[in-house]
C-alpha cells in the first residue's frame, strides 16, 4: 500500500507545475499559486522524482517544458479537468449563475479548444455562453453591459482599463505563389468595419501612398484565409495563423510596416451578483492562461 502512495501523482503539485510551464517562470508561478518559489520548486521536483524524468528545463530566461514535461501538460489538463469537475458535481460547492463571454475570432477556436472546457469542468453549474465578433462590436457590447466578459483587441475603439493579456503579431499575408503586391493596386481580402488587422491595413497602406482596393470582405477569418490561399488577396493575419499555403510579406514586397495590437480582459460593469463569482473566476483563468503568451500557447495547435 505505502509503495502504491509513493508513487501516486499529486494533484495540486500539478496544477504548480502547469502553471510553471505556462507562464515560463518559477516566480510567476509562485505568485499565481499563491506559495514561494521554492514551494513551487519542490513540488515540481517531487514530480520529476515520481515519473523519473525531468519536466522543465531551468535557463536564465526561466523554465520551458522538455519532450516529456508537454506531454504531462496535456495528459494532467485532462485529468485536472475530470477531478474538478467531480469534485464539484458531489459535492455542491460549484459556482453558479451566468456568464457571457465575448471574444475575437481570429483567437476564438484556440480558446474553444482549451481554455473553455477546462473552465466548464471546474464550474459545471455555471451557465458559460461565448460569442464572436470584432473588437469593436465587442466594445459596444460590453459598454451595453450586453457581456460579462471580454478579449478585446485596443484598435479601433480602445477601451479604457482592462488588464493586459498579450500583445497580437499582425502581419501581411500573401498566397505561397504569386505576385499580388507589383501590381497597380493591392488587392485586398478584409473583414468588416470594427475590424483591428482591417483598420491596420488600410491606414498602413493610405500613409505610405500605396493604392489598394478591396476584393474580398468577409466577417469571418476563414473565409479571408480562404481567400489568401487561393491567391485572390493580401491581407494582415496573425502570424501564429499563417499556413503552407501562404508567406509573410514585408519591406521587400514594398509593404509598409504594422505595428502590434494588445489584448486586454475586460469585465462588464453592470453583473449580477449571483453570477460575480463565476465571471471572476473565468478572468482568474484567462489571465493565468493567457498573460504575455496568448491562446497560441494556451492551446497548441497540432500538426
Amino acid at each position: 500500500m505505502s509503495e502504491v502512495m509513493a508513487s501516486a501523482l499529486d494533484l495540486e503539485s500539478l496544477r504548480s507545475f502547469q502553471v510553471a510551464a505556462q507562464l515560463g517562470s518559477l516566480g510567476a508561478a509562485a505568485q499565481q499559486r499563491h506559495r514561494t518559489t521554492s514551494a513551487i520548486s519542490m513540488q515540481i521536483k517531487r514530480l520529476e522524482e515520481v515519473l523519473g524524468t525531468r519536466l522543465l528545463e531551468r535557463g536564465p530566461r526561466g523554465v520551458t517544458p522538455t519532450a516529456a514535461g508537454e506531454a504531462l501538460l496535456q495528459e494532467s489538463r485532462e485529468l485536472l479537468r475530470l477531478h474538478d469537475g467531480m469534485l464539484s458535481r458531489f459535492t455542491g460547492r460549484g459556482l453558479g449563475g451566468k456568464v457571457r463571454l465575448g471574444l475575437p475570432e481570429d483567437y476564438a477556436r484556440e480558446l474553444l479548444v482549451d481554455v473553455l472546457p477546462d473552465f466548464i469542468a471546474r464550474h459545471p453549474d455555471v451557465l458559460l455562453e461565448a460569442v464572436t465578433a470584432t473588437s469593436g462590436e465587442l466594445a459596444r457590447q460590453l459598454t451595453r453591459s450586453q457581456l460579462a466578459l471580454a478579449v478585446v483587441l485596443d484598435r479601433p475603439h480602445p477601451l479604457p482599463g482592462g488588464v493586459s493579456l498579450w500583445r497580437t503579431t499582425p502581419v501581411w499575408a500573401g498566397p505561397r505563389v504569386g505576385r499580388l503586391t507589383e501590381r497597380a493596386s493591392i488587392p485586398l481580402a478584409l473583414h468588416e468595419v470594427d475590424c483591428p488587422y482591417r483598420e491596420l491595413a488600410v491606414e498602413a497602406l493610405e500613409a505610405s501612398g500605396t493604392p489598394w482596393h478591396a476584393v474580398f470582405t468577409s466577417t469571418s477569418i476563414h473565409a479571408v484565409e480562404k481567400a489568401v490561399e487561393a491567391g485572390l488577396a493580401i491581407s494582415v493575419i496573425d502570424r501564429e495563423r499563417l499556413t503552407s499555403a501562404m508567406r509573410e510579406l514585408g519591406r521587400d514586397e514594398g509593404l509598409p510596416l504594422l505595428p502590434p495590437c494588445e489584448a486586454r480582459l475586460h469585465v462588464g460593469k453592470r453583473i449580477e451578483e449571483a453570477s460575480r463569482p463565476a465571471v471572476e473566476a473565468l478572468a482568474a483563468l484567462l489571465r493565468e492562461r493567457l498573460h504575455e503568451r496568448g491562446p497560441w500557447r494556451a492551446a497548441p495547435r497540432s500538426t
